[in-house]
């Protein structure tokens, strides 16, 4: 099978053997799969990646011990717990220290042809959603994460720093939600009833988002948040990022990091129709045209760049 490889910063297609099966596993054929930032970030370094990256993805299952699963479209969890230590034991799977990360640490990704996950970290995808908006569930469900951890009344005023993907798709759940959503970038962009801004409100909104994907983007969120407000942290960004701690000190100011979510309301609002990802979808290219795909992915202004099994 052909699979993308990182290394060096260097993107290659190579031949690989088909993935072996272990019990508990299922075999999917990827249908389609998306370049996120984190991909990018892996490229320039992030974690000493080297291997098969890719998390956003949509596939068949092709083989596994329960027969029912086979021909089943499916988007996939991305966390392989190792459900016996007091983590897993506490339902916090995503922080399990023994943890394996679909394309990100130690498990080969979804750039592949063919891709195993366990089927206790599978999600059927609905027929309503088409292959090409089932690749955005993952990030959706990160999206919707936020709301699980911060409480956030209908009607509220959140800021949204960063109108790339990622905060594209946080905007839109938020909006979903009833929130009163500020989008901010170097864009101008529209999305349904969302429009982004460009200029800077130094202390305006009780709670703000940072997706940027820059070492900034934390330093703008601390200085745009209102005393005892809550800066939600979404960037993940390679090297260090410098910030002067006293503003958020000084204004007492909660920090959360934030990462994966549910699966099952990201499903739910796709199949709905409330958020919306066909005008997020920049180009599609073929598998064995990765390279390219990459470095489309990185240019300016561009959003979500799939990647197609090989023709």
């Amino acid at each position: 099978m052909l699979a993308v490889h990182l290394e060096s910063g260097r993107v290659e297609v190579r031949k690989q053997p088909l993935p072996r099966l272990p019990e508990g596993f299922a075999k999917i054929r990827m249908l389609a799969a998306g370049i996120c930032s984190t991909d990018l970030e892996l490229q320039r370094g992030y974690y000493g990646f080297r291997g098969t990256p890719g998390h956003e993805f949509v596939g068949e299952v092709v083989e596994a011990e329960d027969k029912n699963w086979i021909g089943q479209r499916v988007a996939g969890e991305i966390n392989l717990a190792c459900h016996h230590c007091e983590w897993c034991a506490r339902g916090l799977e995503r922080h399990c220290p023994n943890r394996t990360v679909l394309g990100i640490v130690k498990h080969p990704g979804a750039f592949r042809e063919f891709l195993t996950l366990p089927v206790a970290n599978l999600h059927r995808v609905p027929k309503s959603i088409p292959t090409e908006h089932a690749v955005f569930i993952e990030p959706v469900a990160a999206a919707c994460e936020i709301l699980d951890q911060v409480r956030i009344p209908k009607g509220r005023s959140v800021a949204v720093l960063g109108d790339g993907k990622l905060g594209l798709l946080i905007a839109q759940v938020l909006r979903a939600h009833e929130a009163d959503v500020h989008l901010f970038g170097h864009h101008r962009r529209r999305i349904g009833r969302i429009v982004s801004e460009t200029k800077i409100l130094r202390r305006s909104f009780p709670i703000v988002v940072d997706a940027t994907g820059s070492p900034e983007g934390l330093k703008s969120a601390i200085t745009m948040c209102e005393p005892r407000g809550t800066v939600v942290m979404k960037s993940t960004v390679h090297g260090l990022v410098p910030m002067d701690t006293a503003p958020a000190i000084v204004n007492e100011i909660t920090l959360i990091g934030s990462r994966c979510g549910r699966f099952e309301p990201a499903i739910k609002l796709l199949a709905t129709g409330k958020v919306k990802v066909a005008e997020i979808i920049s180009e599609e290219f073929s598998l064995n045209r990765a390279p390219e795909a990459f470095a489309r992915a990185a240019s300016k202004g561009v959003l979500k760049v799939l990647l197609r099994p090989p023709v």
